[in-house]
């Protein structure tokens, strides 16, 4: 084997390994977007499971506010939507995009719902009332520090994605841009 041969083929493993470093790379950034998206959905899933029973509980004191009650529940139906969609591909720009408009419903919604809780007297103290608008209300905190983290790893991957080496690779495997929620 000749000098140049040999120059040739350290060359073609080094472009190999760096291809394979940056290729796991993205793969480890992409899976941090997925875990982080997991501290999300279970703050949502938290939520959304005090909802119905707070809706249920508000029925009868609350009984000429059925419309903000059903925009509540509404709602939680197009966050679950968004959010089943987003387990799948955590990813996806355009599946962010549905869950940030289904997040602003629901901010309106509950923000109602809160707002109507706090005009009844005792209301919000009632024991069937109580732990299901502790957790809505508390959720707010928790969803918005699992956003922040889902929102940093998807800036590290889509930082990733657009570094010059990095970004050759990346259209050539098919890595898309993370959405922000």
């Amino acid at each position: 084997m000749s000098r140049e041969q040999i120059i040739l083929l350290v060359a073609a493993a080094i472009v190999v390994a760096w291809m394979v470093g940056a290729y796991n790379r993205l793969l480890g950034l992409r899976a941090a977007v997925a875990g982080a998206w997991k501290q999300v959905d279970e703050a949502l899933q938290q939520r959304g499971d005090a909802i119905a029973p707070l809706v249920s509980a508000l029925r009868t004191p609350l009984s000429g506010e059925h419309r903000a009650l059903d925009a509540l529940l509404a709602a939680q139906l197009q966050v679950q939507a968004a959010a089943a969609a987003m387990r799948a591909r955590p990813v996806a720009a355009s599946l962010a995009a549905a869950l940030i408009g289904a997040e602003a419903a629901m901010a309106s919604a509950s923000s109602r719902v809160l707002a109507l809780l706090d005009q009844q007297d005792g209301l919000r103290r009632d024991e069937s009332v109580a732990p299901y608008a502790s957790v809505l209300g508390e959720s707010v905190g928790r969803l918005t520090f699992a956003r922040q983290l889902f929102n940093d790893a998807a800036q590290a991957y889509n930082d990733a994605l657009h570094q010059v080496p990095t970004r050759l690779l990346s259209r050539f495997f098919g890595f898309q841009a993370a959405g922000r929620i």
